[in-house]
């Protein structure tokens, strides 16, 4: 093991660390998503060119104002606006930071979440739920909340858990409060947590909504007799899927289930625009807490799927010199041309914070982490990360190893455990995308198997989110079905007769 040393520290009253310290506000207050969204920059100077910088490389529609924030009078519901002369934040001219208690975290949640407001009220309509039970296995915190209610609304008998160290215990009462029963806790023993889970698997299903596979997998092998009754399942992540396919190959998976991560909806904004932001800021939060910004080491991002890509491009917008590993040539590739250096993690995570965005085990060994400046987890499953010996505490969800590398949470899901998880607006089309998959399975009845959300449903649920967001689309045919219905090429006519009308005319 490298002997012990001192991390390398930069000037935390710089203006790119007071404009960092902004937008970690504004995600810490709201839990919003900062990409797509309207914002402003009142004020002059380097604060506000760092900030406009941070920002626009996060996806914002971002405009700077010489005008005070109170001078604003064109404000929409949903504009922002970073005063850098006083440092008030405000959204639709009221300050941020205002949600309240768990009750209200979950209200204002559901004012942000109109995507699945209108797909819930369309299953209402059309009774698709109606008289079902439906299990909800995700991590509980306010948006997951009103997942739950929304099927409650919309008919089903619901019921909902979560793994201790994914439960929000104050979302979990607001919950029950609200008529839904929770079988979570965040303060059970391991022996408690499988009866939790099991009793949550015997309340008996028609749906199961599950996230990772886990309750999925521990039905299988504990509760096979529930698993024959349920119409069938849907499975939100990548990391659940790759066992619900292993199983399905080895002729040991008992039910259908729809892929929704695998829909253009969930992971096309889930993983790189929800689990970026959230993660990237919610280490950089911890860091900070710890005295370190996150723009002290360069950074290696580890794995460049979705999830690295959105990691990757969210460090990149904070400052930090950003490099990639991947086993994958064709997302090497990628790296590459998105203007990351790529080598092996070997090669690069001497000194680094490193970023382990794979969702496998043993991604980081205890060897690589004792080269790196820290290391965390953005999204995670149970191992990905390891290190020699025991850890000294340095401040909340950050430990230090022997030899000085800094832990962040332990290898936990860093956005979950240590945070509120990805942000609003991406959680409401993930959720949208759920509840039409919930709808898929109630009315295909899927076979034994996983299979990919139709694109028909995908395509709803975008269009959806297109109309409720305020998104004018080029009027006219889509895609599909724009064009002629002659296939032949129209580079050669000559001598060509017309092409017969489908009622042979």
């Amino acid at each position: 093991m490298r002997q012990a040393r001192e991390l390398r520290l930069v000037d935390m009253t710089d203006a790119r660390s007071d404009a960092e310290r902004l937008l970690r506000r504004f995600a810490s207050d709201t839990n919003l998503l900062i990409a797509g969204r309207p914002m402003r920059v009142a004020g002059e100077g380097p604060v506000a060119e760092a900030l406009t910088g941070m920002l626009a490389a996060m996806g914002a529609r971002v405009d700077v104002t010489d005008a005070p924030a109170h001078a604003e009078r064109d404000l929409t519901r949903d504009t922002v606006v970073f005063d850098i002369d006083t440092g008030a934040i405000t959204m639709g001219g009221e300050p941020t930071g205002g949600r309240g208690d768990a009750a209200g975290r979950l209200d204002f949640a559901a004012a942000h979440m109109p995507v699945s407001t209108a797909i819930a009220a369309e299953l209402a309509q059309q009774g698709t739920v109606r008289g079902l039970s439906v299990g909800v296995s995700m991590t509980l915190e306010p948006k997951t909340a009103n997942l739950a209610l929304l099927l409650a609304q919309a008919g089903a008998t619901v019921a909902v858990y979560a793994h201790p160290d994914e439960t929000d215990t104050a979302v979990a009462q607001a919950l029950r409060d609200r008529g839904v029963p929770v079988d979570a806790s965040a303060e059970v023993t391991p022996a408690q947590e499988l009866e939790a889970a099991l009793q949550f698997i015997d309340r008996g299903f028609d749906v199961l909504v599950d996230d990772g596979s886990h309750i999925t997998r521990l039905s299988h092998e504990h509760r096979p007799h529930q698993v024959s009754r349920w119409i069938g399942a849907t499975e939100e992540t990548t990391s659940g899927l790759a066992p619900l396919r292993h199983m399905q190959d080895a002729g040991v998976l008992a039910t259908g289930v729809i892929a929704v991560n695998d829909a253009i909806t969930k992971t096309g904004f889930d993983n790189r625009y929800g689990t970026g932001q959230s993660c990237v800021l919610a280490i950089a939060d911890l860091l900070a807490d710890a005295g370190v910004s996150v723009r002290d080491q360069p950074a290696l991002v580890i794995g460049y799927g979705p999830v690295g890509v959105g990691v990757a491009a969210h460090l990149r917008a904070l400052g930090v010199d950003v490099s990639v590993s991947e086993i994958d040539p064709a997302r090497a590739l990628l790296a590459l041309h998105d203007g990351f250096r790529v080598d092996t993690a070997d090669a690069l995570a001497e000194g680094a914070l490193v970023v382990s965005a794979t969702g496998w085990p043993a991604t980081v060994s205890a060897d690589l982490t004792d080269a790196a400046a820290a290391v965390a987890v953005a999204g995670g499953v149970p191992g990905e990360i390891a290190w020699h010996g025991a850890l000294t505490p340095v401040a909340p969800h950050v430990e230090r190893t022997a030899t000085g590398t800094l832990i962040v949470d332990r290898g936990g899901c860093i956005n979950v455990t240590a945070a509120e998880g990805n942000p609003i607006e991406i959680m409401d089309l993930s959720f949208a995308t759920q509840l039409a998959a919930i709808a898929e399975v109630v009315q295909t009845r899927p076979t034994v198997g996983v299979h990919p959300l139709s694109d028909s449903a995908v395509t709803h649920v975008a269009a959806t989110a297109a109309h409720v967001r305020g998104i004018a689309l080029e009027p006219g045919a889509t895609r599909a079905s724009a064009g002629s219905t002659d296939w032949r090429s129209p580079r050669y006519t000559v001598g060509r007769p017309p092409f017969p009308s489908p009622d042979g005319s």
